[in-house]
């Protein structure tokens, strides 16, 4: 049997393409390669598995005030925010050889939100609404192949052999760079166009986070925002991670690079994070009840080699993602592609929302 659609990723793209193809009345199926949805969104709990009111192992934040396709959705799902904390001084750490210096904070504008429960409360509701018989964990796409009037797609699943999937149309929410180097196309596409795939920074892909975990935000206490920038590291970008709970937390960006980060291992920069934590917020900060550390670059199904170096962000291109053959069969959409915001949530719900309004004016269901 030919699905009209298949959707190839169930992360937060993925999601929205199946909750708008589903209130456009076409028949789909949504194909994950993990074992569970969200993708780059994660939220965990103390012991590093995914749960409610989790910390946010992957992106943390929105913006309502620039972003109102993510504001209109979180609004029309129903889910709580809270804003960013940023009562309280920041602190900065210049050099080694002296302490980190206390500053006052600058009003943020504009405004950074959360979601209460962590942002992965976005995906599973959205999961929520697309009925299950549509939805497949555990199912990874190998390769596409024009076939007739279709595309034929091979599926790698975890519980047997590769199968093959018949679609009228294919949405690849997934990161171009990703989609590029994990799937196979037959006819192969323009190489200009899988340069530019290649040459497509993923969001998050270069990055780790380190998250502390404590019994009370001290920070606050002291009059601090848990904010802080840092020239020594091996975090560079620190930020208060409490949930809206009051659950306490800290978290940084690490500034190592992915190559040092596997080199030196886990159990060595997380070391090297409470140490940083203690210089910058006292003593207190080197006794956690908990932590919890992300590595993204080493994570098979978000990033590849390339993504190993830090690049620049993406930039809106208005150009085609997909040309020749292909063209009439294959639409992305992934937060990369999005033409307003690309690289963050709003650029998935974006890119999202773009896909299926073509698909949906080809299979004449709905408007233009």
């Amino acid at each position: 049997m030919q699905n009209q659609v298949v959707v190839v990723g169930a992360g937060l793209a993925g999601l929205c393409a199946g909750r708008l193809l589903e209130a456009g009345g076409a028949d789909f199926v949504l194909l994950e390669a993990r074992d569970r949805i969200g993708g780059r969104i994660l939220s965990a709990g103390d012991d590093a598995k995914p749960g409610h009111d989790g910390f946010d192992l992957g992106p943390s934040w929105f913006w309502p005030a620039t972003q109102p396709a993510m504001s209109a959705l979180v609004a029309e799902l129903g889910l709580a925010v809270f804003p960013q904390n940023a009562h309280g001084d920041v602190m900065f750490e210049r050099m080694q050889q002296e302490p980190a210096q206390r500053y006052r904070a600058m009003e943020q504008e504009p405004q950074s939100m959360r979601l209460a429960g962590g942002t992965a409360m976005l995906t599973q509701t959205l999961a929520h609404v697309i009925p299950s018989r549509r939805l497949f964990m555990n199912a990874r796409v190998t390769a596409m192949s024009l076939d007739g009037d279709g595309v034929a797609l091979t599926v790698a699943r975890t519980d047997g052999g590769p199968e093959k999937i018949m679609a009228d149309q294919v949405i690849a929410a997934l990161p171009p760079r990703l989609l590029e180097a994990t799937i196979s196309f037959t006819p192969a596409l323009d190489k200009v166009v899988l340069r530019r795939w290649r040459d497509t920074p993923t969001w998050m892909a270069p990055h780790a986070k380190f998250f502390a975990l404590y019994d009370r935000s001290f920070w606050r206490e002291a009059g601090l925002s848990g904010a802080a920038q840092s020239m020594v590291g091996p975090m560079t970008e620190i930020h208060d991670a409490t949930t809206a709970s009051g659950a306490a937390a800290i978290f940084g960006f690490l500034g190592v690079g992915a190559a040092q980060r596997a080199a030196l291992g886990e159990a060595a920069l997380v070391a090297a994070c409470l140490d940083q934590l203690a210089r910058i917020f006292g003593k207190e900060a080197r006794t956690p009840r908990a932590t919890l550390f992300k590595d993204w670059a080493s994570d098979p199904l978000t990033a590849v080699p390339a993504d190993a170096a830090l690049g620049n962000h993406i930039v809106p291109d208005g150009r085609a993602w997909v040309t020749g053959p292909w063209r009439e069969r294959l639409v992305l959409a992934g937060s990369e592609t999005s033409s307003t915001v690309p690289g963050y949530l709003a650029g998935a719900v974006e890119a999202a929302e773009r896909a299926v309004a073509e698909i949906l004016h080809r299979l004449r269901l709905g408007g233009a």
